[in-house]
C-alpha cells in the first residue's frame, strides 16, 4: 500500500511540473519551458528563505549578523538571479578604473 501510495504521490507531483511546462508552448522548448518554470520556484524559494533567516536574526538582536547576512544575500542574489546585469556593471566598474 505504501508503495502504491508513493507511486501516486510521485506521478501527480511530475505532472504538477511538467504539465504547465507543456502548456506554455512549442513541444520543442518543454526543457525550457520546465527551466523558467522551476527558476521562478527557486527565486521565490531563496528570497523566502533569506527573509526568515534576516527576521530570526532581527527577533534575536543581532544587528551586525544581520547586516553581514544582508550583505551576502544580495551579492549570492545578484550574481544569480540576475547575471547579466551584475556582468555588465563589473565591466563598466572595470572601463571606468581602467580609463
Amino acid at each position: 500500500m505504501r508503495k502504491f501510495v508513493t507511486a501516486a504521490v510521485v506521478t501527480v507531483c511530475s505532472w504538477a511540473v511538467t504539465v504547465p511546462a507543456l502548456a506554455a508552448g512549442d513541444g520543442e522548448k518543454v526543457g525550457e519551458n520546465i527551466g523558467n518554470l522551476l527558476g521562478g520556484w527557486a527565486r521565490s524559494l531563496y528570497l523566502g528563505i533569506a527573509a526568515i533567516v534576516a527576521l530570526m536574526f532581527l527577533l534575536n538582536r543581532r544587528f551586525a549578523d544581520m547586516a553581514v547576512f544582508m550583505l551576502a544575500a544580495l551579492i549570492v542574489g545578484g550574481f544569480v538571479m540576475a547575471p547579466n546585469d551584475v556582468a555588465g556593471t563589473i565591466r563598466d566598474i572595470w572601463t571606468t578604473i581602467t580609463s
